[in-house]
């Protein structure tokens, strides 16, 4: 009997705003939101932003008046939209208009005479060039004369092509919510984003640890850039070319494998399984099979895994720009026909486009074996059954898609249709497609997409693609689409991708269905998502995503209905629990969790044994299984 791994608490931020509670989903199909529901999230997202306080548990706005979510609404509501999901760079980044680079400069005397000038003594270089005098001048400058001319380098301004991206709402800043000193942008984002997911779940972190082993406890994380802000690798490769130092923390916190190093030392204090695996954009579903395979062997009971990705520099932009990748200005002013280009609509899958936008996103989602679930009264979102990975063979192009993605796909319809049957999977399932807004993309995954539809006898296959929203955040992208696909089960609303005006003529659609427009589900409720992501390198991923309503079945039907009722009223107090967490957050209190050097574990403390390992801070020792794997051998 295998464990099923569900997903018991979920959290982040990207340009939508807040994941947990449904937040950011909500954003994105905020036209179709009930009048309460919306003015809530916009409520939340305006305290995100800065544009209310909260005092005395009350909104309020810069006049010192109280605000009602309504109020908020009518006064910063198109604000609130303006500075949310894919749209224009803002300057906090980078002034695209004016992005900072050299040029190379050569410089002789008039008619090959020598010149001189006046600098310091300090910032000679080291050796000085065969044609240079020096003379000094007092205890600090020196006069240099220069008799076969030298090249320098000069603080240059150009525009950059490329001018949109996903960005956390404008106003927010990680940083800003804890002792983040020195920390890269991607592990800011990390930590926000972590302890959001462990607050969704309404159980205090410290209940779970006293009910598993210490092994038992696993984190994946990972980013596929790694940390490329001047905090981490982009401070160590520019700092002498700069004229800077190269400091004791920029290449270890560069290491991609920093988000999950980060949680265990600072969030949960694990001394379980770690890992951070890369593969390009199908990073977190990567991440993810690792995560329930843990599961569904036994090997660990909690899983914490997602991604922190913050790509949004300038050596980013222009390295994909470079690719011919990214959606440029040019390319969306010709699309359009209109020289004002509106950058809201830059990301376009599926449809007429020009390249991908860039975006930054942090997303976790915490796991559990459905047993731990159900004893602890988990509020239970969906489950993952399983995540399929293939490569694509040999290849031409590194970045060009290939065949891998037929079989992840295939796969993983075939393993749903043997868990929920065939007739469920045709008649309720819908597909999050990696959809990244490239023409390329628009014709190979929908045409893979379509014909593995027809395949197994599905027809009017629902499609979204949620990068239209979010942008592409590479490691975090199908992190993004796991967030919203868990929308849906929860408001039974499928996203359209309603940054498109109609789907190009060269997409393959006879068995899909792309709507422009949010499709209502609630008259048919959908049971299943697939999760496709497609990443450079042939890292083709796809995921089995089952529904709340698919899990309680399950439960009720391995565990009985005296177990699943007793399990539902030890739900009641989570959800209050988890309920009360997100009331908070919503005005501002967020709660993070960094334990910078707290509770730190004493290794002369460590008992040992030969039947198990007691670790200081634990209340269950590690207990040393039998292993019998090889018994017919020995």
């Amino acid at each position: 009997m295998s464990r099923l791994p569900v997903i018991v608490g979920f959290g982040g931020y990207n340009a939508a705003g807040r994941s947990s509670f449904h937040h950011g989903f909500r954003r994105t199909v905020i036209e179709s939101l009930p009048s309460a529901e919306r003015q809530e999230t916009l409520a939340g997202l305006a305290v995100l932003m800065k544009l209310v306080q909260v005092e005395h548990d009350q909104y309020v706005g810069d006049e010192g008046q109280v605000l009602t979510p309504a109020d908020i609404e009518s006064r910063f509501g198109q604000q609130i939209l303006d500075g949310t999901l894919v749209r224009r760079i803002e300057k906090r980044y980078l002034d695209v208009d004016a992005a900072h680079w050299q040029k190379n400069l050569t410089i002789t005397g008039e008619a090959g005479k020598p010149f001189s000038f006046i600098t310091l003594a300090k910032q000679l270089p080291e050796p000085l060039p065969t044609d240079w005098v020096i003379e000094n001048l007092n205890d600090t400058e020196v006069m240099v004369t220069v008799y076969d001319g030298c090249d320098i380098k000069v603080d240059s301004y150009r525009a950059l092509p490329v001018k949109s991206a996903g960005q956390l709402p404008s106003g927010f800043e990680p940083g800003e919510q804890y002792a983040s000193r020195f920390h890269p942008r991607g592990l800011q984002m990390t930590i926000v984003a972590a302890t959001d997911a462990l607050r969704s779940t309404g159980i205090a972190w410290e209940t779970i640890v006293d009910r598993v082993q210490p092994d038992e406890i696993a984190v994946f994380a990972s980013s596929a850039m790694s940390q490329l802000d001047e905090n981490s690798f982009g401070g160590l490769m520019q700092s002498r070319l700069k004229g800077n130092r190269v400091s004791a923390k920029q290449l270890a916190l560069g290491l991609n494998s920093m988000p999950a190093d980060f949680i265990n030392a600072y969030i949960l204090g694990s001394v379980g399984t770690t890992g951070a695996i890369s593969g390009a954009c199908a990073s977190f579903l990567y991440n993810l099979q690792k995560a329930t395979e843990m599961i569904t062997s036994g090997r660990a009971r909690v899983v914490l895994v997602g991604n922190g990705e913050a790509p949004i520099t300038q050596e980013c932009i222009e390295g994909y720009g470079a690719m011919g990748a990214l959606a440029t200005e040019e390319g969306l002013r010709s699309i359009e026909g209109k020289d004002d280009v509106d950058f809201r609509r830059a990301s376009r899958p599926f449809s007429q486009n020009c390249g991908f936008t860039l975006a930054e996103s942090s997303q976790f989602f915490m796991l559990m074996d459905d047993e731990l679930a159900m004893q602890l009264g988990a509020d239970i979102h969906g489950a993952v059954p399983d995540v399929f990975v293939n490569a694509d063979g040999f290849k031409k192009s590194i970045s060009a898609p290939g065949p891998g993605n037929y079989l992840t796909m295939s796969k993983s319809i075939n393993s749903a249709m043997q868990i929920l049957g065939e007739e469920a999977v045709r008649q309720r399932s819908f597909i999050h497609a990696h959809g990244s807004s490239t023409p390329a993309n628009r014709v190979t995954e929908s045409e893979l997409l379509d014909r593995v539809a027809e395949a197994f006898g599905m027809h009017e296959l629902p499609l979204t693609a949620v990068k239209a929203f979010v942008g592409h955040s590479l490691a975090s992208a199908s992190a993004d689409q796991l967030a919203s696909a868990l929308g849906t089960f929860k408001y039974q609303i499928v996203p359209g991708i309603k940054t498109i005006d109609a789907v190009a003529d060269d997409v393959f659609q006879q068995n899909l269905r792309i709507n422009t427009q949010d499709l209502a589900r609630a008259d048919n409720p959908l049971e299943v998502c697939f999760i496709n992501s497609k990443g450079f390198g042939g890292n083709n991923a796809s995921a089995v995503v089952l529904a709340p309503t698919v899990v309680d079945r399950m439960l009720r039907k391995r565990y009985g209905e005296t177990a699943f009722a007793d399990y539902l009223a030890r739900r009641e107090q989570t959800r209050s629990a988890a309920q009360a967490y997100d009331q908070r957050a919503l005005k501002g209190q967020l709660d993070i969790i960094y334990n910078f050097g707290q509770n730190m574990i004493d290794d002369q403390q460590i008992e040992i044994t030969q039947e198990q390992i007691r670790v200081p801070g634990f209340s269950q020792p590690l207990v040393f299984r039998k292993d019998d794997r090889f018994g017919d051998m020995i």
